[in-house]
């Protein structure tokens, strides 16, 4: 069977780090040569602009310079990382990938979808196989996600608000990208969502 390339997203503290996890263990249960991965980070290189994006106050970074680093990252992500697993007939796990910067940066501060498509169809040019989004109520998810305290909390730190236009930009998503994109209803247990999602393995 041919490499998938498979990506989670949702909003901050929607469990998709969780099931994502739940998906390659399974996966990897089956016999799947794979590996699990995450943005930003994925490489060492990644993994240092990522402490960049995530820590420090709400304003350190314009939406216009988000863009340019996670787009680095990811760039970097994708030839250290991505495309030599591809490559090898492994498969990958991601936990977010460029549809998260669609979201975060593109549909919610600015307006700046326009710019994060053509950089990505410059620098990045392609396409998960597979991706999941885990939908969930932008209030649990957020309460959620600032409980855990990780440090790396400067996108819930813009408050409920923001979540609630992310979630309304990962809902357009879905509806944008019919053909790889599975919308999961996340206001259940961790069980249950990972049930309807280990239909695809």
């Amino acid at each position: 069977m041919a490499p998938r390339f498979i990506t989670f997203e949702g909003i901050d503290g929607s469990g998709k780090s969780t099931q994502s996890r739940r998906f390659a263990d399974l996966l990897r249960a089956q016999g799947t040569d794979l590996i699990f991965t995450r943005e930003p980070g994925g490489s060492a290189g990644a993994e240092e602009i990522r402490n960049l994006v995530l820590t420090g106050e709400t304003d350190r970074w314009s939406a216009e310079t988000e863009i340019l680093l996670f787009t680095a990252a990811r760039r970097d992500h994708l030839e250290k990382t991505i495309k030599p697993a591809l490559d090898a007939g492994t498969t990958v796990i991601c936990d977010r990938f460029a549809d998260s910067t669609r979201v975060y940066q593109g549909a919610t501060r600015g307006d700046l979808r326009a710019k994060v498509d053509a950089l990505h169809a410059l620098m990045i040019g392609m396409e998960p196989d597979l991706t999941f989004i885990i939908d969930m109520d932008p209030a649990v998810a957020l309460e959620r996600g600032l409980a855990r305290r990780s440090g790396e909390d400067r996108f819930e730190d813009f408050g409920l608000g923001f979540q609630e236009t992310l979630r309304h930009g990962f809902l357009t998503l879905a509806q944008a990208f019919p053909d790889r994109c599975v919308l999961i209803d996340g206001n259940r247990t961790v069980d249950q969502i990972a049930s309807e999602i280990a239909a695809y393995a």
